[in-house]
């Protein structure tokens, strides 16, 4: 078999069953084995029945001491119980609805039961818990793979299915690593580091192979970051006139803050003064806090474009997002004589003929819009500035296609994501930066609270009381649907630490919503999660900002939202969960109006240091200074987690996986230094060493790398 062979190749699949595996994104062998485990069940430590413990899952290695006795009962459920015992004690061991049992269990036979301890009636009890036959001499696995599924697929089925085709392709997954750079950073192979992330032989194999996995998800996304830089340096772009800005300034209701008044002066200097009489196309990212003021310095570019005679393009990922910012730069700008219009995949067929019209003409010199300004039919007759949400930072292939309608035309990336100055120039290595370190007068400090459940039924007091006194409530949970298994799973949350998830209890927001509504019926409460349909989402959102909805409860796809300025309150569940930097984006989504605002961070987390990094929440507020403690204590993987994002999948963007995971700044910084280091000595990636990291890249970010010849 070939690793691109389709996945119905594998004996036992079907059609039926490839159908639902498709759903999870399995097509060929190859996306079978990159389907990898969300979290890990952790066997291999056995514990004798005298040490059992009801508050979380364990193993237990036992032998089956009477035959199995099935009954049904009144609700027409089969109760199957039987008894096994260890030299400490013996326990009941009950399956429901599972009559087969008592072909698997015979008396004398031992196996290694997983599963969380029951008391009744004083008795102890192993409800439906795993098993795995146990015979001398034959290891069981310590780990056993949790994965993403679907309807009909189970966690044992894609096990089985992922071991025969890793040992039908092993040999075909070729490493994008160059060998010696491999060595040098004595990184595992490839075939290594995927066996042992589905099926570790130990703590130490997944580690070294989740850290081999992250190194080569930084070092291709540097490599793009990297051959973008370069590309721009060879380009020549359009140049716009010197132009007074005091046309615009002046109508403003205050005036820019310092941090302001140098993004502008820098936009300035890239499209009208350049560097040695040479304009580049600009390639620069505004990078603040949420409400620090970028979409104003945005504005300040469109009109030097404008009084230059170029046309500008705003491309936002989300209609309402699109609308909200139409609203206000078609007012600010509309005074001072430039047209804007407003390009949505729900605008209809006449309006959009009319648009198209007057972009083709020049008439129109702003275009606003979401993924319809990368129409085929949308022609511009001068697009000189290209300016994007930095939801669309990663998402290559979206810029590009935009890019292409104007290829010398000058790029402007928004960024809500205070990041630290070596990150950023680590991250944003093709951009150059502009931070706003100031926040605009007049701008409230939200109050910032962390407290435990015990304080639940007081929250909700707070939410009835922040709602009847007219302001409204976002609530953020860390998962879309609970998981039932969660309480019995290993999560590899940081490369190389294993932590049990049982102590979590996360909070879901589908089952949330319905907790909130028996506690608050009077009060309007609404879900919105990234697996909503586009339309679905803007309408929810759409009612909140107008007032519709009293308390929006949310995974982070409100992370970077609409401006809803009657929000007041804001609690985030699970908060430990979170990266700083995400809660710091969280919080700004409230006191961006005249009301008093909160902030309150639910979490029972008991260890040291996730009280410490919430500690910097409560007593904080200036974005860079959470993000350089954020780096301090977690690493660079919280910046990379908002980059994987459920708004980032969702636009096209680079998806990071693993590097995720990582609290080491080294592997970053050591991935970046590498990637940069190739650039620099081979753009055109035509170095055997270097061809199949060529391959990949381009299949990564899509193609869209013009700068490999």
């Amino acid at each position: 078999m070939r690793a691109n062979d389709p996945i119905s190749t594998l004996p036992g699949v079907g059609k039926v069953t490839e159908s639902k595996l498709s759903k999870l994104g399995i097509h060929t062998l190859r996306d079978l084995v990159y389907h990898f485990p969300r979290a890990y069940e952790k066997r291999g430590n056995i514990r004798m029945l005298a040490d059992y413990s009801c508050d979380f899952s364990a193993s237990y290695l036992l032998t089956v001491s009477t035959e199995v006795h099935s009954a049904r009962v009144k609700s027409g459920n089969t109760i199957s119980k039987f008894r096994a015992f260890d030299d400490t004690g013996a326990v009941d061991v009950v399956f429901f609805n599972s009559p087969f049992v008592k072909d698997v269990f015979h008396v004398g036979s031992t196996f290694r039961f997983y599963g969380k301890m029951q008391v009744n009636k004083g008795r102890p009890q192993l409800i439906s818990p795993k098993y795995e036959p146990y015979i001398e001499g034959v290891p069981l696995p310590d780990f056993v793979p949790v994965y993403p599924l679907t309807s009909g697929i189970s966690s044992k089925a894609l096990d089985k299915l992922t071991r025969t085709a890793l040992n039908e392709i092993s040999t075909e997954l070729r490493d994008p690593i160059p060998e010696p750079l491999r060595l040098e950073r004595s990184l595992p192979t490839l075939t290594y580091a995927i066996k042992n992330i589905h099926f570790p032989e130990s703590d130490s194999a997944l580690a070294k192979s989740l850290e081999r996995m992250a190194f080569e998800e930084m070092l291709l996304f540097g490599i793009g970051v990297s051959l973008s830089a370069k590309g721009r340096e060879r380009g020549e772009g359009v140049r716009f006139t010197h132009c007074s800005l005091e046309p615009i300034t002046n109508i403003l209701p205050y005036e820019l803050t310092e941090s302001q008044k140098q993004a502008v002066n820098d936009i300035y200097r890239d499209t009208v003064i350049g560097k040695d009489g040479k304009i580049s196309p600009m390639a620069r990212i505004v990078v603040g806090d949420v409400g620090c003021g970028k979409t104003i310095v945005a504005a300040m570019a469109i009109y030097i474009a404008a009084r230059s005679g170029y046309q500008s393009a705003l491309m936002v990922p989300t209609e309402i997002l699109a609308r909200q910012h139409f609203a206000d730069l078609s007012s600010l700008l509309g005074s001072v004589g430039i047209e804007s219009e407003l390009l949505l995949g729900s605008t209809g067929i006449k309006d959009r003929k009319r648009i198209q019209s007057r972009v083709a003409s020049g008439e129109c010199k702003l275009l606003i819009g979401t993924h319809a300004l990368l129409s085929d039919k949308l022609d511009f007759k001068e697009l000189g500035l290209i300016i994007t949400d930095e939801q669309h930072r990663f998402g290559v292939r979206q810029r590009a296609v935009l890019k292409e309608k104007a290829s010398s035309a000058h790029l402007l990336v928004m960024s809500a994501t205070p990041i630290p100055r070596t990150l950023a120039l680590t991250l944003y290595g093709d951009l150059d930066i502009s931070r706003i370190t100031e926040m605009p007068k007049g701008r409230q400090k939200v109050d910032t609270f962390v407290v435990g459940e015990e304080y639940r039924q007081r929250l909700n007091d707070f939410i009835r009381k922040q709602v009847k006194l007219g302001g409204q409530c976002y609530v953020v949970c860390p998962s879309i649907e609970s998981e039932s298994e969660g309480d019995e799973q290993y999560v590899p949350e940081r490369i190389g630490l294993m932590l049990p998830s049982r102590a979590l209890n996360l909070k879901s927001a589908v089952d949330y919503t319905e907790e909130l509504r028996s506690a608050l019926p009077d009060i309007k409460i609404e879900t919105l999660h990234g697996k909503m349909k586009a339309k679905e989402k803007d309408e929810i959102m759409a009612r909140f900002a107008g007032g519709e909805v009293d308390v929006l409860v949310s995974t982070t796809v409100i992370e970077v939202g609409v401006n809803v300025p009657n929000a007041s309150l804001m609690i985030v569940e699970n908060a430990e969960r979170f990266g700083l930097s995400q809660l710091h984006q969280l919080r700004g989504r409230v006191g961006r109006g005249k009301r008093k605002s909160y902030c309150v961070l639910v979490s029972d987390a008991g260890n040291e240091k996730s009280r410490s990094r919430l500690e910097v929440m409560r007593t904080t507020y200036d974005g860079y200074k959470i993000a350089e403690s954020d780096l301090a204590l977690r690493g660079p993987g919280d910046f990379f987690s908002s980059v994987s994002g459920e708004n980032m999948r969702q636009s096209g963007g680079f998806e990071f996986k693993f590097a995720s995971l990582t609290e080491s700044s080294e592997l970053a910084f050591a991935a970046f230094g590498a990637a940069k280091a190739i650039v620099d000595i081979d753009p055109a990636l035509s170095h055997p060493h270097h061809k199949l990291l060529k391959e990949v890249i381009e299949d990564r970010l899509e193609n869209s790398l013009s700068t490999i010849s």
